[in-house]
């Protein structure tokens, strides 16, 4: 029975919860290890179509890594804890299926790093966040130096990782963080309604789709557009596109089995 990451399937939506509330949901080892695990037997889960991330409680999504945890360690676990962090959040941005961050409180340093490697997010009106680490004597290290300048631009991105500074929902809206803020009671029922809606297309479409956008940002243009004409021909002899045909003609919903 994991202790810290709670897995629940509803409908061909994951969501994960992060179990540490009383931490912040604050990235511990053994934490890492289980939330690896937990999206080890998601990626392979034919049946799950739709991720949602968030943690347990109003207060904290993740605060980042455990800082009490480190001051026990020796160079060489730190050094191995970081690499163990940026593996955990990258692993969130492979899952084949989207991801959505509902951010239900703050996220710091290696929590918003984590929001940042997914596909959407989504924030309470109550959520903080900030790549605070030079105030702590060092910098975003699972990502954020990468992830944030792609998708706010080079300019914020520095202003905020040098300045530490923690944002506030709406601001972090503005900055193009966040693609929504909504109140605290309603952001898991708008994620999952947003989940929903994701969930009713074709299985492998979302797959396929994922991929070109993620790797062909990656790259120029012309070999971006060459991405999404090999991911758009993965598509063609599928089972699920016939249908999609099918459903259109006979003006019904699809049934979409991800074959």
């Amino acid at each position: 029975m994991s202790n810290f990451v709670n897995v629940v399937v509803e409908d061909g939506i994951a969501i994960v919860i992060l179990m540490r509330s009383e931490a912040a949901n604050a990235l511990s080892i053994q934490m890492l290890h289980e939330m690896n695990e937990a999206l080890e037997k998601i990626q392979y889960d034919s049946s799950v179509r739709v991720v949602i991330v968030t943690g347990d409680g109003e207060k904290a999504f993740c605060a980042g890594a455990d800082l009490k945890e480190r001051k026990e360690m020796s160079e060489d676990q730190v050094r191995q804890t970081v690499a163990l962090i940026g593996r955990t959040v990258s692993h969130f941005e492979l899952l084949p299926q989207p991801v959505i961050a509902a951010i239900n409180g703050v996220a710091f340093g290696g929590g918003l790093e984590l929001a940042l490697a997914c596909d959407i997010r989504i924030a309470s009106s109550n959520a903080r966040v900030g790549l605070t680490e030079t105030a702590l004597g060092i910098i975003p290290g699972a990502g954020g130096t990468q992830r944030l300048p792609r998708l706010i631009g080079v300019g914020k991105a520095k202003e905020l990782i040098y300045t530490a500074r923690q944002l506030t929902a709406n601001e972090a809206l503005e900055y193009g963080i966040v693609e929504k803020v909504v109140p605290s009671s309603n952001l898991t029922a708008e994620a999952k309604a947003l989940g929903a809606e994701m969930a009713k297309n074709a299985p492998l479409s979302l797959v396929q789709a994922k991929t070109a956008i993620n790797k062909g940002l990656q790259t120029d243009i012309t070999t971006g557009l060459q991405i999404e004409s090999l991911a758009y021909s993965r598509l063609l002899y599928t089972e699920d596109r016939l249908e999609g045909l099918r459903a259109f003609q006979e003006k019904r919903s699809p049934v979409y089995r991800g074959k």
